[in-house]
């Protein structure tokens, strides 16, 4: 089992918090965290897809009451949304009687359906946090390869072949389509969708063009507009947003937009092993999304990501800004001899970043210039994570 980097801000947040919600795609490892979490210490675990789970909490106050001595941790949430005002009533009753915190463990699937749920009830009660696919930080350098072809599911990643490892994630993909979805929102057919995340796969790490997007697939762009706003709730696709700053430069004002695991860009395609991938006219831009991911995954609290782009061709692949302003500029690289481009320069003469890091696959760090590093992936990684302030 691979230890997570957010099993100790878990265990922190339980301290200082009544409750926290662990948000994450379905499989990425939620429950497992949670049990390893609460292992030495008392607690309940239901899994609200269970009829016999949901079944005890057809009185939920009596059920519990009974336990307001434990973590209750609660798997699906999103399955009793009639929970919220229940628990915010106990939590309020165990703070009266002395204990503030590390009452409730909520896991859900979806950004926007626990968000939305727990946001009104529970605000001042609750901590948020978001646990995605397994990074090169968890599982060590040597997985790397097989991180970026397979993705960060475990099983997908832990699957005895390619093959096997790639019909998981087909697998994956259909149950989501098929069973997952509809229970977050509007019916929709599963082809049609499919066809949808296949043309953002196809589209990684383009300019967001939802018209286009909208023409393609035979619909209005209002419709189009909710596929991406529900594949992004459901944490599965990302908006990178694009940095705005008065430097008197025409930017792009448009979003970049990602599929999110890089296992599940290659299923979308049918890329089964490393020798299609790197035939694929998709290598370049799939190596760049599953970096930036994984650097987004590691960053400490309050770093936010963006792009920055300007129309006469400045560009930054990550632009990574910390809560007082500083800025860190990334570029992610392919080529084992990475070298800067004129319009990685010229963004960095615009911003000023107080770093400049060149992400490539190699594993030594080197610098390129006087002010300008390469670095691994894992190498960043670890600099962020020594960072984190939890």
């Amino acid at each position: 089992m691979f230890k997570r980097h957010l099993q100790s801000l878990l265990g922190e947040e339980l301290q200082f918090s009544p409750a926290v919600a662990l948000l994450g795609p379905r499989q990425v490892g939620k429950t497992t965290l949670a049990l390893e979490v609460a292992r030495n210490i008392p607690h309940v675990y239901l899994d609200l897809e269970s009829d016999r789970d949901r079944g005890k909490l057809a009185q939920p106050e009596l059920y519990l009451e009974s336990h307001l001595d434990k973590l209750v941790i609660l798997d699906e949430v999103h399955r009793a949304p009639g929970l919220f005002p229940v628990l915010r009533g106990l939590i309020d009753q165990a703070r009266r009687s002395g204990r503030a915190s590390g009452q409730y463990l909520l896991l859900g699937s979806a950004s926007l359906d626990v968000l939305h749920q727990s946001g009104e009830t529970l605000a001042g009660r609750i901590a948020y946090l978001e646990l995605g696919p397994l990074t090169v930080l968890e599982t060590g350098q040597s997985a790397q390869d097989a991180l970026w072809l397979r993705g960060g599911f475990p099983q997908s990643l832990t699957a005895p072949s390619d093959a096997r490892s790639l019909r998981w994630r087909e697998n994956f993909i259909r149950t989501y389509l098929e069973r997952d979805i509809p229970q977050f929102g509007p019916r929709i057919a599963a082809e049609t969708l499919r066809r949808f995340w296949t043309m953002l796969a196809h589209h990684q790490g383009g300019m967001l063009n939802v018209a286009q997007l909208a023409r393609n697939l035979g619909v209005d762009v209002k419709t189009a507009q909710s596929y991406i706003d529900l594949l992004c709730d459901l944490l599965l696709v990302r908006r990178l947003a694009p940095w705005h700053t008065n430097t008197g430069k025409r930017l792009v004002k448009a979003p970049k937009v990602y599929v999110r695991d890089s296992g599940l860009v290659h299923a979308l395609l049918n890329i089964e092993s490393k020798e299609s991938l790197l035939s694929h006219m998709v290598v370049g831009a799939s190596w760049e999304g599953y970096c930036i991911e994984t650097l987004l995954a590691c960053v400490p609290a309050g770093v936010t990501g963006y792009f920055y782009r300007t129309s006469g061709g400045a560009e930054i692949d990550l632009l990574l800004v910390w809560p007082g302003g500083e800025l860190w500029a990334i570029e992610i690289k392919r080529s084992s001899a990475p070298k800067v481009e004129r319009g990685f320069h010229s963004a960095c003469d615009d911003l000023k970043p107080r770093h400049k890091w060149v992400v490539y696959p190699g594993q030594e760090s080197y610098p390129l210039s006087a002010d300008i590093q390469a670095i691994s992936l894992h190498g960043l990684c670890e600099k962020l994570s020594t960072l984190n302030r939890w």
